[in-house]
C-alpha cells in the first residue's frame, strides 16, 4: 500500500537551509514514489494512506559510531532505528548475530559514511525529529519500525 508521509516542514537532506513547510513524501514498497506537497500527493495516489507527524521529516540518519547496548543483537539494533538512524558502520557491525539482527530490519551496514537524501525512485529511508531533536518516528526501507507514543 502506497503511504504518503507528512510533516509540518520537508528537507531532502539534513543539511538543506530551506524546509518545503508542510512536505511529504510518498512511498511505495521499499522505493520513494514522489515528493511534493500533501494536495499534489494526494491528487496524483488517490486512497493513499497518509501519516501526519509533528516536527521535521528527513532521511534516514547513519549511526557513525558503535551500536547502542543492549541486552541482544535485535535490542541493539532496535536501538538504532530508535534514534532515526537506518544505517550503520560495518567497522560496528562486528558478530554474525548483529549483521543478522541488521539484516533482518533492513538496516544498511556501510563500508562508510555516505551522505543521506530523499529522492524520487530511492530507498526509502526516513526520520521525523520533534522541535527538541527526539526522534518521533523511523521509515526503514518504506516500513514505519518505529513510532513514538
Amino acid at each position: 500500500m502506497l503511504t504518503i508521509h507528512v510533516a509540518d516542514k520537508l528537507r531532502y537532506a539534513w543539511d538543506d537551509p530551506d524546509p518545503v513547510k508542510d512536505g511529504a513524501v510518498a512511498v511505495e514498497g521499499d522505493r520513494v514514489a514522489a515528493t511534493g506537497s500533501l494536495a499534489g500527493l494526494q491528487e496524483r495516489f488517490p486512497g493513499a494512506r497518509v501519516r501526519r507527524w509533528p516536527g521535521v521529516l528527513g532521511p534516514g540518519l547513519v549511526l557513525e559510531g558503535p551500536l547502542p547496548d543492549a541486552p541482544t543483537p535485535r535490542e541493539r539494533v532496535h536501538a538504532v532505528l530508535k534514534s532515526g538512524a537506518v544505517a550503520v558502520l560495518e567497522q560496528y557491525v562486528d558478530t554474525a548475530a548483529l549483521r543478522a539482527a541488521a539484516g533482518r530490519n533492513d538496516v544498511v551496514v556501510l563500508s562508510r559514511v555516505r551522505p543521506a537524501g530523499i529522492a524520487a525512485g530511492g530507498r526509502a529511508d526516513l526520520a521525523v525529529f520533534d522541535e527538541d531533536g527526539a526522534c518521533v518516528a523511523t521509515v526503514c526501507a518504506g516500513r514505519l519500525v518505529h513510532r513514538r507514543r
